[in-house]
């Protein structure tokens, strides 16, 4: 049997609202919230062959799991709290990634660890890191190279960037690196292969109840035509991250967990300004800062700050920028400058928090990283903490909480050994790049773009290339991206509006100094033929994409953070959130 290709379409979001909201058997799960741990899980119970449903706000990925560092590590740091547990699991879930469910998506990264003093500190970071590669053997073996030791000149051979005076020498080791938001569309899109109904845009407005208080269902409200139902599920997850405390209380109960939102922001500069061959590994007075290459620029980040102000769009402000800029370039021999950055975003971390809500900034750090699965009220489990690199592991956790031990005995996790779409034959094709390149009439650049953004469902591309040359041509104003791209993003991957394309189909809201204003025009033009945008629409969706990118530069200018938020929060959002939780503070 031959399974299709799953599709996020606007046509199967509608026919999944309209299965969701029939009434006929109420699902095993329905999870609310769509970032990585809301996919996770929903592929993790569509595997096991539950009935599912995942729902989110907004647009997929579109909260903490598009702003993040990128990163898929074991974390190092935590090493150095002695979590050896944590980092562990962290390792072995990036081993499995690495190798087994997401080739295509996740590629090893060495990082340079400059030292500073050429006894004690090698000493100290090498049995760290040692430790470090010992558990990712034991725990993967054989996912990364394991770590070299190199010389002042050594470690100026591979990053002739740093400054010889901020190093005697180096460690390099490895972790890796992700794009984040193509990460959840496809863990969105597997979910659906194997049978999830799923819908973008649609808001849970109220959880309902049976007779005896057990939570039976939710209530949803379509962002994008105000359509409300009703869907009944015997369990739904809650996995919304820092709004973990607003969606809970929706069941009426005081209990559950308490978050909270620790912002993280980063910059990005050109690749030619940052000379090296290898990532960076920075150790802050607070925490840690990565400079990671990326094919085209560098992400460097990142913040770590306790955060009260509005949850919906966080932006880096002027503070948030100038710490970054100090701590990268004490170890630059050429420090950067604001006119060197050509993007900024910035993320909310949710960390389980003990106790009672604490002002206190230096508390964020503090906070364990490790997720934590209760039932806030009878039918209603929630799940919050953790990191993106663990989201496979939190699912797991998350069903078999939802399942029990009987449960759970009967129906096992299979996510460990489920590649995700794309991942079958990904190495194949990557190794016929060339011949794939001369059959399509691509470049080797394109084509390896391509492999590592879609995999092996490079095919519909191509074929969507055949049906329609045009959308064989580069974006005019983003020659890296084709036109078949944008179409797959509405088409196959759930982009609703011109918003999702350019900040998370692809990224060129932080990767051009323009924030993708430069393709506005041809992205809406494709996308409103797929979409049956009027003129008037497709108007209205350039004006809101640059309102949204003029409040983010206004926004970097701005030394108070609660000034920024405001400015970005006068833009909001192209589908207004609903606040069906006033009695929550957030």
């Amino acid at each position: 049997m031959t399974i299709p290709s799953p599709t996020l379409s606007p046509e199967t979001r509608s026919q999944h609202l309209a299965r969701l909201g029939a009434g006929d058997q109420p699902l095993d799960v329905l999870v609310i919230g769509g970032g990585v741990t809301g996919a996770g899980i929903a592929l993790d119970a569509a595997t096991r062959g539950l009935s599912t449903g995942i729902v989110e706000a907004q647009d997929w990925a579109s909260g903490t799991s598009s702003r993040s560092s990128k990163l898929v590590h074991g974390g190092l740091r935590y090493l150095y709290q002695l979590d050896f547990p944590l980092v562990a699991e962290s390792l072995r879930e990036r081993g499995l990634l690495l190798t087994t469910t997401a080739p295509h998506l996740v590629k090893a990264q060495p990082f340079l660890w400059p030292l500073k003093m050429p006894v004690i500190e090698r000493t100290y970071s090498a049995v760290g890191v040692g430790m470090y590669d010992v558990l990712a053997q034991w725990a993967h073996r054989g996912s990364v190279p394991t770590q070299r030791h190199h010389t002042r000149r050594g470690s100026l051979r591979l990053a002739p960037a740093i400054d010889p005076k901020a190093l005697t020498g180096s460690i390099v080791y490895y972790d890796a690196r992700v794009d984040d938001a193509r990460l959840v569309a496809t863990l969105v899109r597997t979910a659906v292969r194997y049978g999830a109904l799923a819908a973008n845009r649609t808001q849970v407005i109220g959880l309902s109840k049976d007779a005896s208080g057990r939570v039976d269902g939710a209530d949803l409200r379509d962002l994008e035509t105000g359509n409300e139902l009703h869907v009944a599920a015997r369990n739904v997850i809650n996995a919304t991250g820092v709004w973990t405390e607003k969606s809970q209380s929706l069941a009426g109960t005081s209990g559950g967990l308490k978050v909270l939102a620790s912002k993280g922001i980063h910059i990005v500069v050109p690749k030619d300004r940052i000379d090296s061959k290898v990532g960076i590994f920075l150790r802050t007075e607070k925490s840690v800062l990565f400079i990671i290459p990326w094919k085209r620029y560098w992400v460097i980040g990142t913040t770590d700050t306790a955060y009260h102000e509005d949850l919906r769009e966080p932006v880096a402000d002027s503070a948030d920028i100038d710490y970054v800029l100090e701590h990268a370039n004490s170890v630059l021999a050429r420090p950067l400058t604001r006119d060197d950055i050509i993007g900024t975003y910035a993320g909310l971390r949710p960390l389980l928090q003990p106790g009672t809500m604490d002002g206190d900034d230096s508390k964020s750090t503090k906070v364990s990283r490790e997720h934590t699965v209760t039932e806030a009220a009878p039918g209603l489990t929630v799940i919050a903490g953790g990191k993106l690199t663990s989201y496979r592991k939190m699912a797991e956790d998350a069903v078999d909480f939802v399942l029990g031990a009987d449960g759970t005995r009967e129906k096992p996790s299979v996510t460990p050994n489920t590649p995700l779409q794309g991942a079958d034959g990904y190495h194949a094709l990557w190794s016929r790049r060339e011949a794939i390149s001369a059959r399509s009439g691509l470049s080797v650049d394109h084509v390896e773009d391509l492999l590592d953004r879609y995999g092996s469902d490079i095919a519909l591309i191509l074929d969507s290339i055949s049906a329609d040359p045009d959308l064989g041509r580069e974006l005019a104003g983003a020659p890296e991206y084709l036109r078949a791209e944008i179409a797959f993003g509405v088409t196959h991957e759930g982009a609703l509006h011109l918003e999702d394309l350019l900040a998370r189909r692809t990224r060129l809201t932080y990767e051009h100094r323009d924030r993708g204003m430069g393709v506005a025009e041809e992205a809406a033009e494709i996308a409103g033929g797929l979409l049956g945008w009027d003129d008037a629409t497709r108007r209205a969706e350039i004006e809101a994409y640059r309102a949204r990118c003029e409040a983010e530069r206004q926004a970097e200018g701005l030394a108070s953070e609660a000034e920024a938020q405001r400015v970005r929060g006068e833009v909001g959002e192209v589908t207004p959130f609903i606040d069906v939780a006033p009695d929550v503070q957030a």
